[in-house]
């Protein structure tokens, strides 16, 4: 009898995603941004947007930079230091889009970036223009940022990432398995993840490596959920 996929799961042993720049898979979607992070300080224009679909590498990308060029996190919102900090070093503004901003504060924080010769990185799901901004000046800063986009992973890609994401683990699978799941998986980073992450913990729960019964278990289960109701 098949087990369903709530039944009580061992709690995950530490492991350490591979996270660096030597780690960072290489294809034609992700070119172009590993690109301008790969030649900073040598930008185009002092302020850089990524943009791509969720789980497409944005953050990956953004943790590279911020290392590499010592960026601080910022929020810009009212009342924040976001600007102060922009005129001492870079800044990193990850998911613009879903996090929302203080339009005058990020206006500041972008005038201080290219008064103080810093750097600007930000994040988003959407392109800037699809951003709600009403305040003139900032929509022509905006436009004057380099934007850079992330499509959507092929299946070279997909095979290519379920396979470090399974030797994060420490599981090392057949490669017709990882075959088998990109046939059959949502396109995207996040989904590998996900996918990953349940096959391992249900290994674990019944003591078996992972299998092509366990992955059809899992994206047959992953389906469901995306039903609509």
């Amino acid at each position: 009898m098949k087990r369903p996929l709530s039944e009580q799961l061992p709690l995950a042993f530490g492991h350490a995603p591979a996270t660096g720049r030597d780690d960072l898979l290489v294809s034609d979607r992700l070119s172009a941004a590993i690109s301008i992070v790969d030649h900073w300080p040598a930008w185009p224009s002092p302020v850089v947007i990524i943009c791509g679909p969720v789980g497409s590498g944005k953050s990956h990308l953004a943790g590279i930079w911020r290392e590499k060029a010592g960026a601080e996190p910022i929020h810009p919102v009212a009342g924040s230091d976001a600007a102060d900090i922009a005129a001492e070093k870079p800044v990193l503004f990850e998911d613009a889009d879903r996090q929302g901003f203080d339009e005058a504060a990020l206006f500041h924080v972008i005038n201080s970036v290219r008064q103080n010769g810093t750097a600007l990185l930000m994040t988003s799901r959407l392109w800037p223009m699809s951003w709600p901004v009403e305040l003139p000046d900032l929509k022509s800063r905006l436009k004057a940022a380099t934007v850079v986009e992330i499509g959507e992973p092929d299946d070279e890609l997909l095979m290519q990432v379920l396979t470090k994401l399974f030797a994060d683990r420490q599981l090392f699978v057949d490669e017709r398995l990882i075959g088998y799941i990109v046939a059959r998986m949502e396109r995207s980073l996040e989904a590998a993840q996900t996918i990953v992450e349940r096959i391992d913990h249900l290994a674990l729960a019944r003591a078996t490596r992972p299998t092509r019964a366990l992955a059809a278990e899992v994206l047959e289960a992953l389906a469901d959920t995306s039903l609509p109701d």
